[in-house]
C-alpha cells in the first residue's frame, strides 16, 4: 500500500457507497478508541472511547472487548447515520499476513490472538494491523508525517514502539515485526529486555524501567522530567542518559532507513523542550550528515487517536481481497 497516492484513488473506489464513512477502531490495553472519518476528505465526523475490559467475558461469551467495540461501532453509526463503509481495526502484537487477525500476542488480551475480527463483528472483512502501524500510518495520514515518503516513528511510553515508511510503503517485514524499534541494543552488555535483548532502547528510556534507572525514586517519567526541570542533579543523571540512548537509537535509524524525518510520540513526548531540545543536540552529535543532509526530529501531532487514524486510513485504502 502506497502510502504518499493513496488518497487519490479514495473518490472513484467509493463513489457507490451510500454511507461514504469508515471506522478506525484502535484497541488498547487499558481502552479502546474508536474514530469515523468522511471517505471524501478524511474529516473526522465522530468520535467514542470506552474501557477494553481486558479478562471479562461477555455476557453472551467471548472476550469483553468485541463487545465494546460492537458498542461503539454502533454508537458511531447512530451518530453518521448508517452503516460504515469500512471498518479498520489496531491492536498489540503482530497481524497475519491476510490482515484479518493479530497472529502472536502471548501473555495478556486473552482471546485477541487469532480472533478474525470481520468473523467477531459480522462484517466479512475487517483489515487489522499493528498498534505502532497504524499510529504512523495515521501520523502519515493527516499528522506529522504527511508528505514524507521515507520516514519512522518511535512511541514512547510504558514502552517504546516504532514503525517506518520506506518508499512510501509501510515497512513490515517478513512475519510483521518490521519497527519494533524498541528491542534495538543500545547497551550490548545490559540486562535483557521481554524479547531478550540486550540493553534496548526501551530498557533505557520506558516506564517500565524506570524505576530500575531511577533507584525507585521517581513515580514515573513525567515525575522524572518535573525534578529534571526544577535542577535536580540525579533527576538530570537519569533523564540525559536515557536522552544519550535514544539519540543513539535515532542516528542508528538514520544509518539503517535514511528516512527525512522521525516522528516521536507516545506519553513521554509531552516533555516538550525538555525532551526535543536535548535530543536535537545528540543526534546532530551522532549524525551522519553528508552534504549536510539532516534528518527532522518531529513531535507527534495526533496524539493518542492516531492508531485509529491509522487504522481506519487503512480500510479505507485497501480492497477487501487486499492485506
Amino acid at each position: 500500500m502506497a502510502v504518499a497516492c493513496v488518497w487519490r484513488r479514495v473518490d472513484r473506489r467509493f463513489a457507490a457507497v451510500s454511507e461514504p464513512y469508515a471506522i478506525g477502531i484502535d484497541l488498547g490495553g487499558t481502552e479502546i478508541k474508536a474514530a469515523a472519518f468522511s471517505v471524501a476528505d478524511g474529516a473526522v465526523l465522530a468520535k467514542a472511547g470506552g474501557p477494553t475490559r481486558d479478562g471479562e467475558r461477555a455476557p453472551g461469551g467471548g472476550p469483553a472487548f468485541v463487545a465494546e467495540v460492537r458498542r461503539l461501532i454502533d454508537g458511531l453509526g447512530c451518530e453518521c447515520g448508517g452503516v460504515a463503509a469500512r471498518v479498520g481495526l489496531s491492536a498489540p502484537g503482530l497481524a497475519d499476513r491476510e490482515g484479518r487477525r493479530i497472529a502472536f500476542m502471548p501473555g495478556r488480551m486473552e482471546g485477541l490472538e487469532g480472533l478474525d475480527w470481520g468473523e467477531a463483528l459480522g462484517r466479512g472483512r475487517v483489515p487489522v494491523l499493528n498498534d505502532a502501524h497504524a499510529a504512523l500510518l495515521g501520523e502519515a495520514w493527516q499528522g506529522a508525517a504527511r508528505g514524507f515518503r521515507d520516514v519512522a516513528m518511535l512511541t514512547l511510553g510504558t514502552g517504546v514502539g516504532g514503525a517506518a515508511i520506506c518508499g512510501g510503503e509501510l515497512l513490515r517485514g517478513a512475519i510483521g515485526r518490521a519497527g519494533h524499534f524498541g528491542h534495538m541494543t543500545v547497551d550490548f552488555e545490559g540486562a535483557p529486555d521481554d524479547c531478550a535483548m540486550p540493553g534496548s532502547l526501551e530498557m533505557a528510556v520506558g516506564n517500565a524501567s524506570l524505576a530500575a534507572r531511577g533507584g525507585g525514586r521517581f513515580a514515573n517519567t513525567h515525575a522524572l522530567v518535573a525534578a529534571y526541570g526544577e535542577g535536580d542533579p540525579e533527576a538530570a543523571s537519569v533523564w540525559e542518559r536515557s536522552l544519550r540512548a535514544l539519540a543513539a537509537a535515532c542516528a542508528s535509524l538514520v544509518n539503517i532507513l535514511d528516512p527525512e524525518a522521525i516522528v516521536v510520540g507516545g506519553g513521554i513526548a509531552a516533555a516538550g523542550g525538555y525532551l526535543f531540545e536535548p535530543l536535537e543536540r545528540l543526534v546532530r552529535e551522532r549524525e551522519w550528515q553528508p552534504a549536510g543532509v539532516r534528518v527532522r526530529l518531529l513531535p507527534a501531532a495526533l496524539g493518542p487517536w492516531a492508531g485509529a487514524y491509522g487504522a481506519a486510513f487503512h480500510a479505507i485504502s485497501n480492497r477487501p481481497d487486499e492485506p
